[in-house]
């Protein structure tokens, strides 16, 4: 069944706020990086993984949305490519993740506004609730709506940043990285440490969902994404070098975030400023990440995988209003999770969704190789295979790091596993209900 066209788009440089909220925000949510992989580590695994783990997934989602730039992305990608079966595993793990990942920010936003309310933390779950409803209403209004909150919010994350970099540039007379290399670290620290920039660097597919509400989206997506991922990692840098040129403690600085390194490097007015940016950043990621996961059930109904009444369209807006509603509920209740154990759930559910969308990419380079792709990966199909690879090398290596870590590790480990497994139990129970499923 096709799905009501949307009549506003949004522009390209809306789309670059999009994206960069979607996958980065900031570097809010790094400073575990220094306690894991250490001052002489840090800089050597933030700027590896992102080429290991992020490039491999922005070429794939280039190539693949340029050839499918349709509303539901990454799940319509696999479907048509894998079968029914496959894009059902795919919008399924892709909706759990999410709901693992938009627990976050709210938590985050609340820890970041402790700066201002010291006692806000009494306060935790009705101002969690209270963002994630009020993030509801916004994308109800729809994806403009939600591309101008974001530009907004893209400059007050930004702004304190770079006040922070230019201050600290004049502080130190200008940037000094340490000798880096991976000597000393355990197999465990380095796991967590990659499970921290991965988890810092996800989410490129999932602003493909909504490709038919971007003017001209083939162009758009790449430039964006370019733009996008360039800001990202020149942010990330800086930021990790400039809590390194302080002396920051490093538990200090995971427990206390950026809002510290500001006090340290200026006096507590560059701190205010950091906290309010993280706040923002955390607004803005949760914003555009329900915008993009909100529309994967949309098309999942569409085809019958889920009821028809989560594709209810609102009547003004022509937004999936049923499956935002859906989205918050569920994620009101997952408020309470600890921080580090949400982090290798997230990176674990989507890096096995994200490897149903490389074989694709590679099973449509066999099998249609003749359909028009506006962007093609520059590879003949046996090294594309072979850079697949890489991605796969990182997320094994990080699983396998978190199943030798802490107890609590191990345990968040296990219950990713055991989450990736519900996809299978909820395609059984879907074609015991309706049997001709199976044959799709």
């Amino acid at each position: 069944m096709p799905l009501p066209s949307l009549n506003r788009k949004i522009k390209p440089y809306q789309l670059v706020a999009l994206v960069f909220f979607t996958v980065s925000g900031g570097p809010y949510g790094l400073e575990p990086l220094l306690t894991y992989a250490g001052e002489h580590a840090a800089i050597l695994v933030l700027l590896i993984t992102p080429l290991l783990w992020d490039v491999p997934a922005i070429f794939t989602v280039l190539e693949l949305n340029s050839m499918m730039p349709v509303t539901g992305g990454y799940y319509e990608w696999v479907r048509h490519a894998l079968g029914t079966r496959w894009g059902f595993y795919e919008g399924w793990w892709t909706w759990l993740y999410t709901f693992i990942d938009l627990a976050i920010y709210p938590v985050l936003f609340v820890g970041y506004a402790e700066f201002f309310f010291p006692d806000i933390e009494a306060y935790r779950i009705p101002i969690c609730i209270t963002i994630v409803w009020l993030a509801a209403g916004l994308n109800i209004l729809g994806i403009v709506k939600v591309g101008k909150v974001s530009l907004f919010l893209g400059a007050a994350v930004l702004s304190p940043l770079i006040i922070l970099f230019v201050m600290s540039i004049y502080k130190h007379g200008g940037i000094t990285v340490p000798h880096q290399s991976l000597h000393g670290i355990h197999f465990s620290s380095l796991g967590m440490a990659l499970y921290t920039v991965m988890w810092n660097c996800l989410g490129w597919d999932n602003v493909t969902t909504y490709a038919p509400e971007v003017e001209k989206p083939v162009r758009s997506y790449l430039k964006a994404t370019l733009i996008a991922f360039t800001i990202t990692i020149v942010v990330y840098f800086l930021a990790i070098t400039v809590a390194i040129q302080s002396g920051i403690n490093h538990g200090l600085f995971n427990a206390n975030g950026f809002p510290a390194l500001g006090v340290i490097t200026s006096g507590r007015w560059l701190g205010a400023m950091l906290a309010a940016g993280g706040m923002a950043s955390s607004l803005g990621i949760y914003s555009a990440v329900l915008l993009s996961v909100s529309r994967v059930p949309q098309a999942m109904a569409a085809d019958g995988l889920l009821p028809k009444r989560v594709n209810k369209l609102h009547k003004r807006y022509k937004t999936p209003y049923v499956s935002i509603f859906i989205c918050s509920a569920i994620v009101s209740f997952m408020v309470l999770w600890p921080f580090d154990a949400l982090l290798i759930i997230d990176v674990t559910v989507y890096g096995a969704g994200l490897s149903l969308e490389y074989i694709s990419l590679i099973k449509l380079r066999i099998s249609s190789p003749g359909v028009k792709r506006p962007f093609r990966i520059p590879l003949s199909t046996p090294w594309l295979c072979a850079t697949m690879l890489l991605p796969f090398g990182v997320y094994f290596i990080a699983l396998s790091a978190a199943f030798t870590s802490t107890p609590k590790s191990i345990q968040a480990a296990i219950f990713a596993v055991c989450t990736l497994a519900t996809a299978e139990v909820m395609w059984q129970l879907l074609a015991w209900k309706r049997p001709p499923i199976r044959n799709s």
